[in-house]
């Protein structure tokens, strides 16, 4: 049978040991057996969080639905937030913002850079009224391949004292995340994305401190509310009636990621990524994330010149039987973006970049037959067996120095 390498930034592919979880027979979710579930998700988050103090909430939804969830509770029509957009779904944020009637200033950041931490804590030391009640930010941007720096954002938004949401959907668990030590107050993740598990749990981790916030919130609400979710969460259970079978998945997926390590998991990520980065570069791809910005998820690349961007996709899905994703809005027919989560392989991602290659010699592209199997497989063979977790900023000056010596005295 044909195997489809599925290479978006999500849903991902689920190991088969997941998938098998969900045919488990369903069980009673105000039960025991329900509350001992919702306990081993809760432990097994905590560390990826990285909270001792939050309460976690499981909601029956996408990603979304947790950011929704987030936003309605924390604050009521009429306040204003400061939004930190990198890219779509940093506009998502403003977008459910607006729907419950928050007033939203944004600061503008060039797509493919990272949130700048000193232009942050500026446009917050002006509001000297404190008119600011909340700071909406994206730990990990998909649309753009851009990855935040949260510890510096952290910092940046620690003085004023808003409170902060963190879209981490497609960040937590790839790279080290301290939610209590960096004074986060409310993040959101899902269980189709780093975790590889199937689509239909968000998992939200609220602070103490959030929980005044939330408990003075006017926005009405009923199914994505916070303060329903954390009575049920003390007793074990959920609001309304959970996705059992997804969260049979969640659980297997949790385990299976421990039983890995999140240093080898992080490596794994950064690995590929820097791989995938290498090779776009090799074959005429220019990364489209500035260096210090690089996503560890998914890494977006210009369209060469002349290509068009849906029939490449289109000819690699259809022909190749590999399956990367588009550019979105104003970057659609622009970049290809490829992603690193998921149960995939080098082999895997070495099948992905040979399609690729392939796909761009049929287009007449000028490349080097083997260029980008052979950057990604140098890659592989430099980082082979390593575990330690190297910062954003120090994995993205390493590449940026790879590709500096590999493409010096070239132009496109």
């Amino acid at each position: 049978m044909k195997k489809n390498l599925l290479f978006i930034p999500g849903p991902v592919t689920v190991p088969e040991s997941v998938l098998a979880a969900m045919s488990k027979p369903l069980i009673d979710h105000r039960g025991p057996q329900f509350a001992a579930l919702a306990k081993r998700i809760d432990d097994a988050l905590r560390p990826m969080f990285g909270t001792e103090q939050a309460d976690i909430m499981l909601l029956g939804s996408s990603g979304t639905g947790g950011l929704e969830a987030a936003i309605a509770s924390a604050f009521s029509p009429g306040d204003a937030v400061l939004a930190a957009p990198v890219g779509v779904f940093g506009r998502r944020l403003i977008a459910i913002a607006k729907t419950y009637g928050i007033e939203v200033d944004v600061l503008e950041t060039d797509l493919g850079h990272a949130v700048d931490a000193d232009a942050l804590a500026q446009r917050l030391a002006q509001d000297k009224q404190r008119r600011y009640k909340g700071v909406l930010l994206t730990h990990n941007e998909t649309s753009t391949g851009v990855q935040n720096d949260m510890a510096q954002l952290a910092t940046a938004v620690r003085e004023h004292g808003a409170i902060t949401i963190v879209d981490s959907v497609s960040g937590l668990g790839a790279t080290d995340f301290r939610m209590d030590e960096w004074g986060y107050d409310i993040v959101v993740t899902a269980s189709q994305k780093v975790l590889a598990a199937p689509p239909g749990a968000a998992m939200v981790a609220v602070s103490p401190r959030a929980w005044p916030a939330i408990e003075a919130s006017k926005t009405p609400r009923f199914y994505f509310d916070l303060l329903k979710a954390r009575e049920f969460a003390r007793q074990g259970q959920t609001p309304w009636t959970p996705p059992v079978s997804v969260l049979f998945a969640l659980d297997a997926a949790l385990q299976h990621y421990h039983n890995e390590g999140a240093q080898r998991v992080w490596h794994r990520h950064h690995m590929y990524a820097h791989a995938i980065r290498d090779a776009f570069n090799a074959l005429g791809i220019s990364v489209f994330s500035q260096p210090g910005a690089h996503s560890v998820t998914v890494v977006a690349g210009n369209v060469p010149h002349g290509v068009d961007a849906a029939t490449l996709l289109r000819k690699l899905r259809e022909e190749r039987g590999v399956s990367l994703s588009g550019g979105q809005l104003e970057l659609k027919g622009k970049i290809i973006r490829m992603g690193t989560m998921g149960e995939v392989s080098q082999t895997d991602v070495l099948g992905a970049i040979g399609a690729l290659e392939i796909a761009l010699l049929e287009y007449n592209v000028p490349v080097h037959v083997g260029a980008g199997v052979q950057a990604a497989l140098r890659v592989f063979l430099d980082m082979a067996g390593g575990t330690r977790h190297e910062t954003t900023h120090d994995a993205a000056q390493k590449s940026d120095e790879r590709t500096a010596v590999q493409t010096t005295g070239a132009s496109r």
